[in-house]
């Protein structure tokens, strides 16, 4: 029973090795499997200075996180002191998860399929937040999107970033590597 729960799971990956891989091949003109590119981690950054004063909401933030991504996040510290923003060294100011291997496609996956899908007025990602190197970022204007977290349960609405890292070599591959995932994009022209 456990291994066909994990396998109904990981659809995104069976996906990706089923159909997203020889369509890459075929389109793209690759000659080997291991040329097609491949989303290496998924990165989730939330910066909380907002709540640097008050522990519980910190740590209430965190807790948010941890239930999206099924991962405990690590906690970044201000590494010098800046008077004008209140801030001291080793003070808490966010919170980052990096999600690899299966965690990272159960996550696509749900983000993909139920979080997108439920973003108020959504016409599509942009297509101008890949970095030149085939990378591309996002960012979440509201935890509510995913449905781990309960809207009577959350102590104020917060965002953070997401970053999809990949192999690709360029902007195009990494486009047509996610477009074939499933992320949907605004459509151009």
């Amino acid at each position: 029973m456990a291994k066909q729960e994990k396998n109904s799971t990981l659809r995104l990956k069976e996906h990706y090795i089923n159909q997203v891989v020889p369509a890459l091949i075929k389109s793209q003109g690759y000659k080997n499997v291991n040329q097609a590119p491949k989303v290496v981690k998924v990165i989730l950054n939330a910066g909380l200075g907002d709540v640097k004063d008050n522990s519980k909401s910190f740590d209430k933030a965190v807790e948010e996180l941890a239930i999206i991504t099924g991962q405990k996040p690590k906690v970044i510290t201000a590494k010098r002191s800046v008077a004008n923003f209140k801030l001291r060294e080793g003070m808490k100011i966010a919170a980052k998860v990096t999600l690899r291997g299966d965690r990272m496609y159960e996550f696509l996956d749900r983000l993909i399929s139920y979080a997108l899908p439920r973003v108020r007025d959504f016409n599509g990602l942009s297509t101008k937040s890949f970095d030149g190197r085939g990378n591309y970022a996002m960012g979440v204007k509201e935890q509510l999107i995913f449905p781990e977290i309960s809207y009577d349960k959350i102590e104020k609405v917060r965002g953070f970033d997401i970053m999809i890292i990949t192999t690709a070599n360029s902007d195009d591959e990494a486009r047509e590597l996610l477009l074939q995932m499933g992320l949907p994009f605004k459509k151009q022209g």
